[in-house]
């Protein structure tokens, strides 16, 4: 019998109670405690989107619903799923691959732009865990952000959301395409990504079509150096301040409803929108829908037909 092929499906990771957030937090700053007063100001985040994010079961239904479809025609495949800052961990997952006896795997993180500081991280950590099992043949799909079921998902999603809007009005509704906010040191690095965000967004607007569309960058770290801008919250007030009282928050860089969607911008977003009279409405995310997993299903094949 032929040897599964493995899919080592990343994502970030979260914690699965309110006991384990200082340990999370913690593994995100690379192993340097919060103080109590970050600590505090973070649980009460998950506790205004509900006590928990939901994006380790969503996670967890993404990776399901892959390996599902990627079975149908009868194929040996096999999703693992690693975290980056909750476990299980990549290291952790690689090992358990290998120890499964996986000998040909492709890793793919679930976020479609690529940077040497996001997705590049994943696939480090991965290279690095597999140095200790030979016998594992592993490679990587490092973006996938003009991919066309994926294009196809989140044009589908913006033409639902305008429906939300008076069709007096809809034309005169922007698009606010985002991402989350990264150092700008990637800027003088060549990084791919913002240009990345750009390809998304242009190829989105073609499909709907769009008259109007711009871009953003979202939950900046709280560092002394400078990230990503302009921010969101800075482009909400721009555009009232252009007189533009209809907008749409499509979050292109996420995937999966969590804490950068769900307070970032369904809480903080909407209430300055709300205290500006702006009308704002957010995109369904992709979560484990059919479509979008589809996408991820084909950009698969393609990348192990390619290898072949």
């Amino acid at each position: 019998m032929e040897k599964p092929i493995g899919i080592l499906l990343m994502a970030y990771g979260t914690p699965r109670s309110l006991d384990e957030v200082e340990a999370y937090y913690t593994h995100i700053r690379r192993g340097r405690k919060p103080t109590q007063e970050q600590l505090n100001e973070l649980i009460s985040r998950y506790e205004a989107i509900g006590g928990l994010s939901p994006l380790r079961k969503i996670t967890e239904a993404q990776a399901q619903g892959l390996e599902e479809l990627l079975n149908e025609a009868g194929g040996g495949y096999r999703v693992y799923l690693g975290m980056k800052h909750s476990s299980p961990f990549i290291a952790d997952t690689v090992k358990k691959m290998a120890e499964d006896g996986i000998t040909r795997a492709v890793g793919l993180v679930l976020a479609p732009h690529y940077s040497v500081m996001s997705v590049g991280t994943y696939i480090q950590a991965a290279l690095e865990a597999a140095q200790s099992y030979p016998s594992l043949h592993l490679t990587f799909i490092k973006n996938w952000h003009v991919q066309p079921k994926y294009l196809q998902a989140i044009s589908t999603r913006i033409k639902g959301t305008l429906k939300r809007f008076p069709t007096d009005v809809q034309d005169q509704v922007r698009v606010i395409f985002s991402a989350h906010s990264l150092p700008r040191r990637i800027l003088d690095m060549g990084d791919p990504y913002p240009a990345q965000l750009e390809e998304t967004g242009n190829e989105v607007a073609k499909m709907v079509p769009l008259r109007h569309w711009l871009y953003a960058w979202q939950s900046a770290g709280r560092t002394p150096e400078p990230w990503l801008g302009p921010d969101i919250l800075d482009v909400i007030r721009e555009e009232h301040s252009k007189g533009n009282r209809y907008l749409i928050s499509c979050p292109v860089g996420f995937v999966s409803d969590h804490l950068e969607v769900l307070y970032d911008i369904d809480i903080e977003c909407q209430k300055q929108s709300n205290e500006l009279g702006v009308h704002l409405e957010r995109t369904p995310m992709l979560n484990a829908d059919l479509d979008f997993l589809q996408g991820l299903k084909h950009i698969i094949f393609t990348h192990l037909t390619g290898e072949e």
